[in-house]
């Protein structure tokens, strides 16, 4: 049997800003010729909003409570040793498994599910990226700065960059030919691959080459629509401004001024752009090699992203707009169509493996979407759950079709803290936490279905 190929795309920080998602000032092209081969989820949405954690439970198959991986330090192998992640599962059928990027938040996490050294490209930048003598030159004031404060992060010169030079001067690009290279190595094996490709793009700093950036006019940008704090919000639902406020020349306390705040919308544009093209070249070598029509083809953003919205930046929320991230999935014998079914990023792991005709291991917490790839109102579950710690508390919210239900719970004893209700029907921002003037009858339902999904007790 002649068995599928795998392209699996991480990409950092990426939010639903594309123009397969309706955003059609922002330039995609790459991505959404994906989108229009694939089929697209519109609301997916990772389980918890920090790189992490959310990468460790897509290779997981399971949820940051099942893993043990709630943060940046802690690494899924050190969590949980007897996992069978998803590469080492294609590894053990044959598979020669392959990780270029960012795939994994650590490196050297989970070894043994590669069939060869992670790579990752070194270039001429310094510190976090840097390429221009402006930027560079920001590097060591900026962590003097944060040393005085007790910040031990280094390297963060401004948080964007438009240096005019070749793709490949900076990380995506050189990942992206190395995945190039790598594909006429794999083309040449006599047994399918499991090609794994992080893009760092659009993660802070927003670096990207001069002639991305020059694809937009900044003035034309939309601002966020609620750059204001949602009413009601408890003590536990934003993180303020996440590592923004670690780079260089961003005000330390405050709102983000508007004009500050456009170029750094403008950053990120320009770096989307910039990774869809490098995207874009990947894609093409598959298909000169003749490897697409074999190849299934996953890219999904690793969680959302805040860029004003709710008074905040980065990520770090239960929020719909760091919950919910792009997902799109290929199979070139699938016709191409979109779904509304509320699907997580632990579905991944068990639709690879039913895509390849490989066993499903049962650690797999979630589901196969393949008939969603079929047919897009096919039969689904009714809600797609999320989590965030803070402290001693834990986050735990649900979406279901109309509402985004939240209960902070302690730790300890699972004793509720705080609670929020969003009903996207007429509040599809979540600007207002509605909790506390709900029908109580509805809160009731509520928190009995989000105690089953996460078989709290």
């Amino acid at each position: 049997m002649n068995r599928k190929n795998v392209l699996f795309i991480a990409v950092d920080d990426l939010r639903t800003q594309l123009g397969c998602y309706g955003m059609d000032w922002v330039h995609s092209p790459h991505i959404d010729a994906l989108a229009a081969a694939g089929t697209v989820f519109e609301r997916a949405y990772c389980q918890q909003a920090i790189c992490g954690p959310s990468r460790a439970s897509v290779l997981s198959g399971c949820r940051p409570d099942t893993n043990g991986v709630h943060d940046l330090q802690t690494q899924l192998r050190e969590a949980m040793p007897d996992v069978l992640s998803l590469p080492e599962h294609f590894k053990n059928n044959g598979y020669e498994t392959i990780s270029i990027g960012k795939i994994y938040h650590h490196k050297n996490d989970d070894l043994q599910g590669w069939s060869k050294e992670p790579f990752q490209s070194k270039g001429d930048w310094q510190g976090r990226g840097y390429l221009t003598d402006e930027a560079i030159e920001t590097i060591a004031q900026g962590d003097k700065e944060r040393e005085q404060h007790g910040d031990k992060r280094r390297g963060l010169g401004p948080a964007f960059e438009a240096a005019d030079v070749a793709d490949e001067d900076y990380h995506d690009g050189k990942d992206a030919l190395a995945a190039i290279e790598e594909l006429n190595r794999l083309k040449t094996l006599d047994k399918p691959f499991f090609l794994g490709l992080g893009f760092h793009k659009p993660h802070l700093p927003f670096n990207a080459p001069k002639r991305y950036w020059d694809m937009y006019n900044a003035e034309s940008l939309p601002l966020a629509k609620n750059p204001f704090f949602p009413k009601g919000i408890t003590e536990y639902s934003l993180a303020d401004f996440g590592e923004l406020r670690g780079y260089f020349g961003v005000p330390k306390e405050g709102p983000i001024p508007d004009e500050f705040a456009r170029q750094l919308i403008h950053g990120y544009c320009a770096c989307v752009t910039y990774m869809d093209a490098q995207l874009g070249k990947v894609i093409q070598h598959l298909k000169d090699l003749n490897l697409y029509d074999n190849t299934i083809i996953v890219l999904w953003g690793d969680h959302g992203w805040k860029l004003g919205e709710h008074n905040s930046w980065c990520k770090h929320s239960n929020f719909e707009i760091d919950t919910q991230a792009p997902l799109i999935a290929v199979d070139p014998s699938i016709q191409q169509n979109r779904t509304a079914a509320l699907v997580e990023f632990i579905d991944m792991y068990p639709s690879l493996c039913e895509l390849c005709n490989i066993e499903i291991p049962e650690q797999c917490e979630g589901q196969s979407f393949v008939s969603l790839m079929h047919d897009g109102g096919a039969p689904w579950r009714d809600t797609a759950l999320s989590q965030y710690p803070r402290g001693d508390v834990m986050g735990y919210t649900m979406r279901t079709d109309r509402y985004r239900y939240t209960e902070w719970l302690n730790k300890s004893d699972n004793a509720l803290r705080a609670r929020e209700l969003y009903d996207h029907q007429v509040d599809d921002q979540e600007n207002e936490n509605i909790a506390e003037s709900a029908d109580e009858a509805l809160l009731v339902q509520l928190s009995a279905q989000l105690h089953q999904g996460w078989n709290i007790t």
